[in-house]
């Protein structure tokens, strides 16, 4: 069963096509990837359904609410963590959670036993009360999933999860995704440019460039599909965009934040 699905969904900017005609379906209870290099329109997307950014046109339904018309009901049905450090670090951990239980107006009753739980289940129980500016990157990573799933929702954003991350962080929170899905039945949909990250954790992954999605699929049906032996996802992200793999860091504005990201995250 579908839990998301896009209908030519289109963003403009001016002249400018920023995400072209988009139709996606995403099944509950799958890590979906969206792959492509910066400038294809993968963050557009992700604002969209988020309801940051509406749509210019077409449309797309979140476990069947409409992003433009129900976009409250669709709020309280997503998670979203985004690239950019959303945590505050003069605060702890704990305090970081309330504040968000509040934010997402969970019953008084309940609020402290939420971020409890949500703690323990991030392995993050023991370091409640320390200030997250003394945490580690992939500590911090943790903390904002933990943020992001205090309503419970079905489905789940993460825009870039292990930027910044040393390797083993990033398989730290790698195993923690795969939790997400197998312990609460939770559907992610991801990007990444680590085409290494896409091909260890997800179901199907589509292709985007230039604002189109030009492929969707398994990754190992993606990589059968370009008829090279040994293929790999670095090869398919190349046979679809061109070398842009190669020069995919964006303009000064993106490496900048990037760059800022990545100290931040320790």
């Amino acid at each position: 069963m579908s839990i998301l699905e896009t209908r030519a969904l289109t963003r403009r900017f001016g002249d400018l096509t920023a995400v072209d005609s988009l139709t996606l379906s995403i099944e509950a209870g799958e890590i979906f990837g969206l792959l492509g290099p910066n400038g294809a329109g993968k963050s557009t997307t992700i604002k969209m359904l988020t309801t940051l950014l509406p749509p210019t046109s077409g449309e797309a339904r979140i476990a069947g609410f409409d992003i433009a018309r129900r976009a409250a009901d669709v709020r309280r049905v997503i998670g979203y963590v985004p690239q950019m450090l959303s945590a505050d670090g003069t605060l702890s951990g704990f305090e970081n959670l309330l504040i968000m239980a509040k934010l997402y107006d969970l019953p008084r009753a309940d609020r402290v036993k939420r971020v409890r739980d949500a703690l323990a289940f991030m392995g993050l129980g023991d370091s409640a009360d320390k200030l997250v500016r003394t945490y580690s990157g992939g500590m911090i990573r943790r903390l904002e999933i933990a943020q992001a799933l205090l309503h419970h929702p079905p489905m789940l954003f993460l825009d870039e999860p292990t930027v910044g991350l040393d390797p083993g962080a990033r398989r730290a929170v790698w195993e923690l995704i795969r939790q997400l899905i197998s312990d609460k039945g939770t559907t992610i949909l991801l990007t990444t440019h680590l085409m290494e990250e896409a091909d260890a954790l997800c179901d199907r992954v589509a292709i985007m460039h230039l604002g189109k999605v030009v492929a969707t699929g398994t990754p190992q049906q993606l990589k059968d599909a370009i008829g090279r032996d040994g293929a790999t996802l670095d090869d398919v992200f190349i046979h679809y965009t061109g070398d842009q793999l190669l020069d995919s860091g964006g303009n000064y504005r993106d490496t900048t934040r990037a760059r800022r990201t990545a100290r931040r995250m320790g």
